[in-house]
């Protein structure tokens, strides 16, 4: 499994939501790659010529479709009194924003991801080797 290498990604609208303003609709391109397969890659088009990177584990997206999810600077869950949204709450030392999304239109990108690598299978993904020499091999270390 470590020779074989798919990326799937899937464009996404997600909807920030701020006090006391309109919604403000953010494209977002999600990412997974099979050779970090237990994180999900979100780049937030926020209108500048950069985007904005959020690395998720896969499983917190999952476990946030069907209820609260997470812990710390991301927080996933449906929203309530709509289980066709889902809400997504980022936090870092820079800001915090929360944003809406449609669950199906998450689920369907997840879903696609769980057929590529299985659920629990993950760890047969990784090549402990190739991370280990780009660890030791990179140039911000020096």
């Amino acid at each position: 499994m470590r020779d074989e290498h798919t990326v799937i990604c899937s464009p996404a609208v997600f909807e920030l939501i701020a006090p006391d303003a309109p919604v403000v609709p953010v494209n977002v391109e999600l990412a997974y790659n099979t050779r970090d397969p237990y994180a999900v890659q979100a780049s937030f088009r926020t209108g500048s010529t950069t985007a904005v990177e959020w690395v998720f584990a896969r499983d917190l997206l999952h476990d946030g479709l069907i209820g609260p999810s997470g812990t710390g600077d991301v927080r996933v869950q449906p929203v309530p009194g709509n289980p066709g949204r889902v809400q997504l709450e980022l936090s870092s030392p820079s800001g915090h924003a929360v944003f809406t999304t449609c669950a199906q239109t998450l689920g369907d990108f997840l879903h696609r991801t769980y057929r590529a690598v299985p659920a629990e299978s993950e760890y047969s993904w990784l090549d402990f080797d190739v991370a280990l020499s780009d660890l030791l091999n990179d140039p911000a270390r020096d």
